[in-house]
């Protein structure tokens, strides 16, 4: 007792001197060291540079902030399927936006994703298979999407009826650093057409433009890679008869191709025959089916960005896959079973969670 009145009688300066020779911690005083201080403001820095990380019900943790989605070009599916899956996102990452960028196709979003100037993008397994960029090494997929459709149009009343045709010809092949691009410069290299020899004029055209340029007779056909259908092509077989040229017979030719051209492409297959249903474009004469090549979308990260965002978005890219479809038909094909083969790409860390997570 009297130590305890003596202790209450001491000064001020005292008193706190009594505290800090005390046994039991006491965060006020702690909090006075200067290493603690800096200490928390570092961690607060680093929270704040993050954006700050929140978690969801099923207490999987993601940060909050804006993360970019490298799409395509207008009229593209690319774009389309993008602007459909934003809701969903802002539905279920709270703290999370998702900026939509356009870009001349899959090559380039791969550009956009290595560099850092995308979080996310659309990119087709021959353009993953053939990308050497800085950071090549380091990019991931959340999973396989759904099939892209390679498309030669051309006026119905053309004399085209096969690659070959092309010759003499001026044709669309797509915007530079386009998944159509690369698909065109391989379709024309295995029918043995050469560009640089003056065998045909090929002219970098989109497909926000290609179209009007068909219906306007400033080019005899054009190629487009996408799903099916694709807005800009069915709007053109609603303002003047085209039909599409078949391609199925290159597919293995393109695929030797590819596997000699590139490492990724060697123990994979990367195009495949497939069919344009007479259903995707009813408008066109004649409204038949036609054999076409085919190769699988991917949604490509790079293995840096968090663990938690990308199962939190691959989960909402599977649970989006209904609401989507009703718009973009190619995106019904999404389905957790074939999303995990994602050659040439392996899983990434976050996405193989979220698919091992609802496994049967």
């Amino acid at each position: 007792m009297a130590d305890s009145r003596r202790l209450r009688t001491l000064p001020g300066r005292d008193l706190v001197r009594g505290m800090r020779q005390s046994t039991r911690w006491n965060p006020r005083w702690s909090l006075r060291s200067r290493a603690v201080r800096l200490l928390l403001a570092l961690v607060l820095l680093a929270a704040a540079g993050c954006g700050w990380w929140l978690a969801t019900p099923d207490g999987i943790s993601y940060p909050r902030g804006t993360y970019g989605l490298a799409t395509g070009s207008n009229g593209g599916v690319y774009q389309r399927y993008g602007d459909l899956l934003r809701p969903t996102l802002d539905r279920d990452l709270p703290g999370v936006t998702l900026r939509l960028d356009a870009s001349a196709g899959g090559p380039d979003n791969l550009s956009r994703i290595s560099d850092g100037r995308d979080t996310f993008g659309i990119a087709t397994a021959d353009a993953v298979a053939h990308f050497t960029g800085p950071g090549a090494t380091h990019l991931r997929s959340l999973g396989r999407l759904y099939d892209d459709y390679v498309q030669l149009v051309v006026p119905s009343d053309s004399p085209i009826k096969s690659v070959g045709d092309l010759r003499g010809k001026r044709v669309g092949t797509g915007q530079p650093g386009s998944g159509v691009a690369l698909i065109a410069q391989r379709v024309l290299q295995v029918a043995g057409i050469s560009v640089a020899k003056g065998e045909l004029t090929a002219l970098p055209l989109g497909i926000d433009v290609a179209p009007q340029q068909l219906e306007e007779g400033r080019i005899d056909a054009f190629f487009w890679s996408g799903g099916l259908p694709s807005a800009a092509v069915s709007a053109l077989t609603a303002q003047h008869p085209v039909r599409l040229v078949p391609l199925g017979g290159l597919a293995t030719q393109l695929d030797a191709l590819a596997a000699e051209e590139d490492p990724g492409a060697q123990n994979t297959q990367i195009y495949r025959t497939s069919t344009v249903p007479a259903s995707a474009y009813p408008l066109t004469v004649p409204d038949t089916a036609v054999s076409t090549l085919a190769v699988a979308n991917l949604m490509v990260t790079r293995d840096d960005v968090p663990t938690g965002l990308v199962e939190r978005v691959t989960a909402a890219i599977i649970d989006s896959r209904d609401v989507i479809g009703q718009k973009v038909h190619s995106a019904q094909m999404v389905d957790i079973r074939s999303a995990i083969y994602t050659d040439p790409l392996p899983l990434a860390e976050g996405a193989r969670r979220y698919y091992q997570s609802v496994k049967p």
